[in-house]
């Protein structure tokens, strides 16, 4: 893929379920801003009609992507609003939600949560809240650029167990996904 500056990068992900909701919402915004260049890394979604589609791309693709655009725009996963902080990029998320079939459990809404409230992303939650929040990020970028976020694997790790332990009893499905991902950090 070459090397292009897009003012919204969207990714879903790889997860096999379908994340139409999203792509419908993409799609519905830049029929009305057809001046806003758009990459949508769309995983097993189908394609968006509006923007430039790309299935799969390398993290590392992915990375300089997010790192050049004016806005990101991510599933709740935990991978990807840590890669979208990791180039400093404070991403708009929209969680995928298990009673509309796109995953398996609802951790994307409490991961999604817990991270606004920490200021590492802003949830989104309709069309509308999009179209919203697109109109502000694109008029001013510089309210999405955040810190690096790029510690060691291993002091990451350390840091995410740490706060794990205390969010365990409220949230145990955020936290076995967490978990996996502290496991993958040190197995890096």
């Amino acid at each position: 893929m070459t090397a292009k500056n897009y003012d919204l990068v969207v990714s879903l992900g790889t997860d096999y379920h379908h994340f139409d909701r999203l792509v419908s919402w993409v799609d519905a915004y830049l029929a009305e801003h057809p001046d806003v260049s758009c990459l949508v890394q769309h995983g097993f979604t189908a394609a968006p009609q509006q923007a430039e589609a790309v299935e799969r791309i390398s993290r590392a693709e992915l990375l300089e992507l997010y790192r050049a655009a004016k806005v990101v725009l991510v599933q709740g996963g935990p991978g990807s609003i840590l890669d979208a902080r990791e180039v400093g990029a404070i991403p708009l998320a929209v969680p995928r939600r298990t009673e509309l079939d796109e995953v398996v459990d609802n951790h994307q809404v409490e991961f999604s949560r817990v991270m606004e409230e920490h200021g590492e992303t802003i949830v989104v939650t309709s069309a509308e809240d999009l179209a919203r929040r697109l109109d502000a990020a694109l008029a001013n970028p510089e309210s999405l650029q955040g810190t690096l976020r790029v510690p060691g694997n291993n002091e990451a790790a350390d840091k995410l167990s740490d706060q794990l332990s205390t969010l365990e009893q409220q949230h145990p499905s955020f936290i076995r996904r967490a978990r996996q991902i502290v496991s993958g950090l040190r197995n890096k």
